[in-house]
């Protein structure tokens, strides 16, 4: 919805497209490689120093399990933020006007203290195994998947209506408009008209929109990064990586798409969450940004051991 309230729909799928190219030329290495040998724990380290010998291996590896570690910091904070929004107590202008559920203290300690319980949990599932991090991700998968089934049935059972959103300011509300399946609501989402960044005071481009777009289309080595602990990762990390993108793709563009259609301009720019207050059910949305959350968390915390391991088995370090 960002992406298409700033950027319009022509260029949210060309960004799509670029996205998708990039993706597929890793992707595609990734498949050749997988295929060409024996593979065992480590990943795009291990395809790497098998095809490339241990220094490109190495020093990829490295800095592989470095970002799998950031990344797995930055998806636990997402889930954090995401979690203060919903049951965070008010502060500001909002201060006093939450609702019942709005009760978890919201200073920097306690947020702190949230993320560091729900990366023990990650820790906790990956820990005890592959086995048991393979299930959690499939229930995940399920509740992500039943997420966005019922996203695509509320844009046709949900009637037009108004949604709250804030103001530019941050000092006030307004309303915007889901206005239901029109071809003026098409007609008026598909040129850009990039507003100002709030969080720097500049307008948004092209290349920057891009950049907070590119970042839900990463992940694609969250396959490799198990191919120790599968049992035919020659078959198995192709035939799920390519997929997996060809899933992504088709979905992320049927989204922008329908959002086009149905959300007017001001409700794209101004609520980031404007699927859960479209949906026929508000939970169903919060719960299925949850468990993405998680699961992403999760996959690189237990990639960037799988990488750590197998770098350390070739005694690289000396």
């Amino acid at each position: 919805g960002f992406v298409v309230g700033q950027s319009g729909l022509y260029q949210t799928i060309a960004m799509f497209i670029v996205a998708y190219i990039i993706i597929g030329m890793t992707v595609l290495s990734v498949c050749a490689i997988s295929t060409n040998g024996a593979l065992d724990a480590g990943g795009a380290y291990y395809m790497i120093s098998r095809a490339l010998g241990p220094e490109f291996g190495g020093s990829i590896g490295i800095m592989f399990f470095l970002a799998n570690v950031c990344g797995s910091a930055l998806f636990v904070l997402g889930l954090v933020e995401s979690i203060m929004d919903t049951f965070g107590v008010p502060q500001g202008p909002e201060a006093g006007l939450g609702s019942s559920v709005q009760v978890l203290p919201r200073t920097y300690w306690w947020e702190l203290l949230y993320g560091t319980s729900i990366l023990l949990l990650c820790l906790v599932v990956c820990l005890v195994g592959a086995h048991i991090y393979a299930k959690a991700t499939f229930i995940i998968f399920l509740i992500v998947l039943l997420a966005l089934i019922t996203i695509f049935i509320s844009f046709f059972v949900v009637k037009p209506h108004e949604v709250t959103v804030p103001l530019l300011n941050g000092t006030g509300t307004t309303t915007a408009n889901f206005t239901g399946f029109k071809l003026a609501t098409l007609q008026e989402n598909l040129m850009g008209d990039y507003t100002v960044d709030y969080t720097t005071g500049n307008l948004m481009t092209f290349a920057t929109v891009f950049a907070v777009m590119f970042n839900g289309c990463t992940g694609i080595m969250a396959g490799s990064n198990m191919s120790g602990d599968l049992k035919t990762p020659s078959y198995s990390i192709p035939r799920g990586t390519i997929t997996a993108v060809m899933f992504t793709y088709i979905i992320y563009n049927l989204l922008s798409v329908m959002v086009a259609c149905s959300c007017d301009r001001l409700l794209l720019q101004r609520d980031y969450s404007f699927l859960r207050d479209i949906n026929v059910w508000h939970p169903f949305v919060t719960i299925g940004v949850y468990s993405s959350t998680l699961s992403a968390a999760m996959s690189n915390l237990i990639g960037a051991s799988r990488i750590l391991y197998a770098m350390a088995r070739d005694d690289l370090f000396g």
